[in-house]
């Protein structure tokens, strides 16, 4: 599971990865070649964060 996400729809996107996954996700930063075509799976802003369950 990954959720790709702005800086207003973090706290949003963790709390439906846990209640999907029932475990704590990774969050990490996009780097900036893939903020470029990447966007919030919530909005239309660019994703900052990638919060998944792989490294």
């Amino acid at each position: 599971m990954r959720i790709f996400s702005c800086e207003t729809h973090i706290n949003h996107a963790l709390d439906m990865f846990v209640a999907e996954a029932k475990t704590f996700p990774n969050m990490d930063k996009l780097k900036d070649d893939e903020k470029l075509s990447t966007n919030c799976t919530y909005c239309e802003e660019a994703a900052i964060y990638i919060v998944a369950d792989e490294e």
